[in-house]
């Protein structure tokens, strides 16, 4: 089986809308989004939910008031000033480390499980499709993108489908990392810019620490063309293979506007250089 993923050093490089154009292109596959803090690939895909699944990232502490005596340890020994003067547990701050509950005399703090959001088994017009809505400030995201990644393997397996197309959180954090591990391929996405270039590099050595295979992609690669030459300079030290460059032009933006898959939307230079990508992406070891 295999997994192609796409990522980007930063966010805003148009990692998404690549990601939904080989999704157009490819033939039998199953899609996840696992960038789960800021999703937004259902978008373009227009999913039908088949299955609805609660998330539980972590737990939260609850004071029981008939057990409480306020001796107030509780208070003392919280490092996120969860719990009020009043012995009341803020949900948003409490990091659900369980210390209250281990310190406290009479056992009146339990921890309960704390809904984290969401993820979903969808159908959509380009076949299954995995993706999740992590609540706002919620923690364990690469947790969750675990699960998601498991439930498109087992849909790959169960369909006799063989390639699963990854779209990656932005960065190099730990839902990254979830992201990548274990996969064959990796589309790094970036921009003629000093940052593009820069977070490019680190998401690079991120790639070679765990031996897949890198191509990077230049999107808008015609609005500075000396950035360009750079990172086609960096590839070239590197030994990474460049899949391609895609240029500037308005009409993808009336085209995610209009909530539709570019290469569907146009058959113009943009949709074909992204159909060279995917012909390198695809033939590719």
């Amino acid at each position: 089986m295999k997994q192609l993923v796409v990522i980007s050093g930063k966010g805003g490089t148009g990692k998404t809308t690549i990601t939904a154009s080989l999704a157009a292109l490819a033939k039998d596959k199953v899609m996840v989004d696992c960038d789960v803090d800021a999703a937004d690939l259902y978008i373009l895909l227009e999913p039908k939910i088949l299955e609805r699944h609660k998330f539980i990232g972590s737990k939260t502490a609850v004071i029981d008031k008939a057990k409480c005596t306020q001796c107030g340890r509780c208070i003392e020994i919280c490092r996120f000033d969860a719990i009020s003067k009043d012995f009341i547990v803020d949900p948003i701050s409490c990091e659900g480390c369980e210390v209250c509950s281990h310190i406290c005399p009479e056992n009146a703090i339990r921890m309960e499980d704390k809904l984290s959001g969401e993820w979903f088994i969808s159908e959509t017009p380009y076949g299954p499709f995995v993706h999740a809505k992590l609540g706002i400030a919620e923690e364990n995201s690469g947790k969750l993108v675990a699960i998601l990644r498991q439930n498109a393997m087992s849909i790959a397996k169960r369909e006799g489908i063989d390639l699963i197309i990854i779209d990656g959180p932005p960065g190099i954090g730990c839902p990254v990392i979830a992201s990548i591990t274990g996969t064959n391929l990796a589309l790094v996405v970036t921009e003629p810019t000093l940052s593009g270039i820069h977070d490019m590099a680190r998401v690079i050595g991120l790639i070679k620490h765990f031996k897949i295979k890198a191509y990077v992609v230049i999107n808008k690669f015609d609005l500075n063309i000396e950035m360009t030459k750079v990172i086609e300079e960096y590839c070239e030290a590197n030994e990474i293979e460049l899949a391609g460059k895609i240029a500037y032009d308005p009409i993808v933006t009336e085209a995610l506007t209009n909530r539709k898959i570019i290469v569907e939307y146009s058959d113009g230079k943009v949709t074909q250089q992204i159909k060279d990508i995917w012909r390198v992406v695809s033939e590719a070891k």
